[in-house]
């Protein structure tokens, strides 16, 4: 189902169709990040792949609670973006040799995730509250918290060493 599907016709359907979207990503992240984890070389890297995999996982649970709390089944929807985000990152490891090299590549990938995250937990935050749904709109701003914040830790990690030493 494309965005603008003919089965979208109310701000309640655009809603649903996100969360499925994003709980799609999310389990998709879910699946990339141990070979993200895998392929880091910082150990700080490394231990932020693990500690955000760990979120994650939590952010699919809080994801199925939005699901069950609106009354709808937990289920995700084909999500070209993500798919071609997580394609092209494991394109791009795969391309580097050099290991400091392939950590900047690592964030940066892992950056482009973070922002797609953001968007769509965004939206979702401010469409959950339109629809006088707060108990679904802070559960999805927790998920966006936790996602701001590990972008701000890539943007630190790359700023502070790994880019550095990738020069």
């Amino acid at each position: 189902m494309s965005l603008f599907s003919h089965d979208i016709k109310t701000m309640d359907d655009l809603f649903v169709h996100q969360l499925r979207d994003i709980y799609y990503a999310e389990k998709q992240i879910v699946n990339a990040l141990p070979e993200m984890i895998q392929k880091a070389q910082d150990p700080t890297l490394k231990q932020g792949f693990e500690t955000h995999l760990g979120e994650t996982k939590n952010h699919v649970k809080r994801l199925e609670e939005v699901f069950r709390l609106h009354g709808k089944e937990a289920k995700g929807v084909d999500c070209p973006a993500i798919d071609g985000i997580i394609e092209e990152a494991e394109d791009v490891a795969g391309e580097v040799e050099d290991k400091q090299v392939l950590d900047a590549a690592l964030i940066a990938a892992a950056q482009d995730v973070e922002h797609y995250e953001i968007t769509r937990y965004g939206s979702l935050v401010a469409w959950a509250k339109q629809l006088g749904r707060g108990d679904c709109a802070n559960l999805l701003q927790q998920n966006l918290e936790e996602e701001k914040a590990t972008d701000k830790k890539l943007t630190s990690l790359a700023e502070s060493a790994v880019n550095r030493k990738a020069a």
